[in-house]
């Protein structure tokens, strides 16, 4: 059963790769401009969490200084990454500070690469998460999100997340919230987002850098 808005506050862990290393997948694009569409699609993402009504707070998790002062000046809370190559241990680690800080607020790990997400879709999602659960993406084998109580947050991002997670014991989220599958890795990726509606940092980019 769905929960109700005020049953519960999230809040949104979001792993940040410095842009300049991230979407080598997108490698149709010059570096510089893989470097602004990697910013974009973080800063999209993060827009579309703070207006998600049960969303408490936004920690971003990243080693790049300069975009971590983006990052907090659009409103994040921003941490360095104290566990470099592993992002499960990242995200154990985040989740560890969310009970600091937010200590009555659910954690949810979310992909940092979701341009086109609105926040009707994670409300939607966020309404089914009442114990370790993850929304699959649209490929199918990976995870876009991951949310769990804290004494239960044990996420499995990586190769076949999604199979990893239903075998943990971890429900999957049915809701359609097509905005919150798609992570963009690719070109193709990217063309359906666009086609969806990409935020307004994507959209500038693209606009400088599309064809």
């Amino acid at each position: 059963m769905p929960l109700k808005p005020a049953d519960v506050s999230f809040v949104v862990i979001v792993p940040v790769k410095p842009p300049a290393r991230g979407k080598s997948r997108l490698d149709t694009f010059i570096p510089t401009d893989r470097r602004d569409l990697a910013a974009a699609f973080a800063r999209d993402t993060v827009a579309a969490a703070h207006r998600t009504p049960c969303v408490e707070a936004v920690l971003v998790v990243t080693d790049d200084h300069r975009f971590a002062a983006v990052l907090s000046n659009d409103g994040c809370e921003v941490i360095p990454d104290g566990v470099s190559n592993d992002l499960n241990a990242t995200l154990r680690q985040a989740a560890a500070e969310c009970v600091r800080r937010w200590p009555s607020a659910i954690p949810v790990a979310l992909c940092a690469d979701l341009p086109c997400l609105v926040s009707d879709d994670l409300a939607a999602a966020l309404a089914h998460a009442q114990g370790p659960s993850f929304v699959r993406d649209a490929d199918g084998s990976g995870t876009t999100m991951y949310a769990a109580p804290h004494g239960e947050f044990d996420p499995s991002f990586g190769g076949n997340s999604a199979d990893l997670h239903l075998l943990r014991g971890a429900d999957e989220i049915a809701v359609p919230a097509p905005t919150l599958r798609l992570d963009v890795d690719d070109p193709a990726d990217l063309a359906e987002a666009l086609r969806l509606g990409v935020g307004p940092h994507t959209a500038q980019v693209w606009a400088r850098t599309g064809s």
